[in-house]
């Protein structure tokens, strides 16, 4: 086993350790508090107008992942003015409720979707996935709640993701030290594979 497979681990412990009790969510209650989401979340291939990436699937997401980040936007310690604007306006329970919103709509659709175009090789992003697959699993849908689902993400918000870790935008340890050893072609290969993968939704209203 490599020293990042230990560090990997290793913060894997400290995390799920840290993670607090949660009270009962109430699932409509966050139907109504994820309304104003829909109108970027809820449309198949909207865009983020600058850098230019598809805004992330949440359907179907982790929710203590879900949890931490909209408190990271709320405390600003993830930079995204629009983000930070709207979970300014969350308080702990509606952030709790939201996020079991999300995490209980479920894929109808298959990954790879017409909004979702491939820079990369999802082939040899497989072979590229067995460091990502000790938090991540092996096709991207998760072994443990508190790291995000991939599979069926948009490549480029993956990939945009991946960038972030390496230019300082965003980080945690243990991805940023995943990052640093990437080349732009093992990341377009590795968003790429997670995309092709059955997983995550928009937030369309059905």
């Amino acid at each position: 086993m490599n020293k990042t497979w230990f560090a990997c681990l290793a913060g894997m412990a400290a995390l799920i350790g840290s993670i607090p009790a949660q009270a009962e969510v109430d699932i409509k209650a966050g139907q109504i508090d994820a309304y104003t989401c829909s109108g970027c979340h809820g449309i198949p291939g909207y865009m983020n107008a600058y850098p230019t990436y598809h805004v992330p699937k949440l359907g179907g997401q982790s929710e203590v992942y879900l949890i931490s980040a909209l408190n990271d936007y709320r405390s600003e310690s993830r930079s995204h003015p629009t983000m930070i604007a709207q979970a300014s306006s969350l308080d702990d329970t509606m952030i709790q409720n939201i996020a079991a919103y999300f995490v209980s709509l479920r894929s109808d659709e298959k990954g790879g979707n017409q909004f979702n175009p491939l820079d990369g090789d999802p082939v040899e992003g497989e072979k590229k996935s067995l460091a990502c697959q000790a938090c991540h699993g092996a096709d991207g849908n998760g072994i443990d709640p508190q790291y995000p689902r991939l599979a069926g993400q948009y490549a480029d918000y993956l990939a945009h993701s991946m960038r972030a870790y390496q230019n300082g935008d965003r980080d945690n340890i243990i991805m940023v030290g995943m990052m640093t050893t990437l080349s732009e072609d093992d990341i377009n290969d590795l968003a790429a594979f997670y995309a092709t993968k059955d997983g995550l939704i928009d937030l369309t209203i059905r």
